[in-house]
């Protein structure tokens, strides 16, 4: 498989084109100019939105599930796999690995359909999918000794992966996530009604996840640049699916969620380091309590006045957090 060009106009990635012959490309942006125009195969700029000053890190590509999977790869030492949530991509890691890649090699990847990450034709955007994806991708970069960092929809992507192949994880970071199903009545609420027809729209026609959680959702406002890192994945209606589908998985993908609960004890005897916030209203002491449970050896690190997004309101302690309990001893010869 080709790896897909970028528009050199509106900076979003290719689509094969439709009806056309195999590995030709044309832009599908709706709100670009170029929209169903070739596109030449050999443009691959950063898009525009991605802000240099703030995420100064050399893009990565591999072919995963037939999609084209982009990927942070930064530092040296053992992999500190880095997994993003809803509607977040790689760039949500940018002060994390800023502050740990002396102590780790830094893999932060983008979801196919998050970033700069391009789904390959039906892809459908469910976590299985997701985890596929990855799995592929931690396998044809051949990652062991691996510390997984999760939150979100991080939490059962990353699971999902790990319980297939333990041998390959060695400790993990946990943020507010889960990894089993949920079906506590605010959960079932909250996937019913953002997963259904109405809010649906709202997600595809106002963006919500980006300017309502995200935008609105964090301690501190985020710079201008930070936000257009953020709208720029997603300037369409269309481009706004990825985000759409995840509300409808937690009920829709419990077979999924339980087959990585199920599994979840062969990573007992491990380490965790376990960073939650205390402002989360979607996960609280309730899951906490359940990943301490499960990793007797952990440590908890309270992120006093962060909310769901955690990198983005509390980077300096997560990092302090990692370097003090999950980072390996680095000895010098004398």
């Amino acid at each position: 498989m080709s790896m897909p060009p970028l528009c050199p106009t509106c900076g979003q990635p290719a689509s094969e084109a439709l009806g056309g012959p195999a590995h030709d490309w044309e832009c599908r942006n709706e709100a670009c100019p170029e929209f169903g125009q070739p596109v030449d195969l050999r443009a691959r700029v950063r898009p525009s939105w991605v802000p240099g000053e703030l995420y100064p890190f050399a893009d990565h590509y591999a072919e995963a599930a037939g999609c084209v999977v982009h990927y942070v790869d930064e530092g040296t030492g053992p992999p500190l796999l880095m997994l993003h949530g809803n509607p977040t991509w790689s760039f949500l890691y940018r002060e994390i690995i800023a502050g740990v890649r002396d102590r780790f090699r830094c893999v932060a990847v983008d979801y196919p359909g998050f970033g700069l990450s391009q789904p390959r034709r039906g892809y459908r955007f469910t976590p299985a999918e997701h985890a596929d994806a990855l799995e592929q991708l931690v396998l044809r970069l051949d990652l062991r000794g691996v510390t997984l960092m999760v939150q979100d929809w991080g939490g059962p992507i990353g699971f999902g992966v790990a319980t297939r192949h333990p041998e390959r994880f060695a400790a993990f970071v946990i943020g507010n996530t889960w990894a089993w199903p949920k079906a506590d009545p605010a959960t079932q609420a909250f996937s019913r009604f953002l997963g259904g027809a109405v809010g649906r729209r709202l997600i595809l026609n106002r963006n919500l996840f980006v300017e309502g959680a995200l935008g609105r959702g964090v301690r501190r406002p985020l710079p201008a640049a930070a936000m257009d890192a953020y709208r720029g994945p997603f300037p369409t209606p269309g481009s706004r699916w990825p985000t759409a589908v995840f509300p409808r998985e937690i009920l829709a993908s419990r077979p999924f969620l339980a087959d990585v609960e199920q599994r979840l004890p062969v990573l007992r005897d491990r380490g965790a380091l376990i960073v939650w916030p205390t402002r989360d209203v979607a996960f609280r002491g309730r899951e906490r309590r359940r990943w301490e449970q499960l990793f007797p050896d952990h440590r908890t690190v309270m992120l006093e006045g962060a909310g769901h997004y955690i990198q983005e309101d509390a980077p300096d302690e997560i990092v302090a957090a990692i370097r003090e309990h999950a980072a390996p001893v680095i000895t010098t010869g004398g």
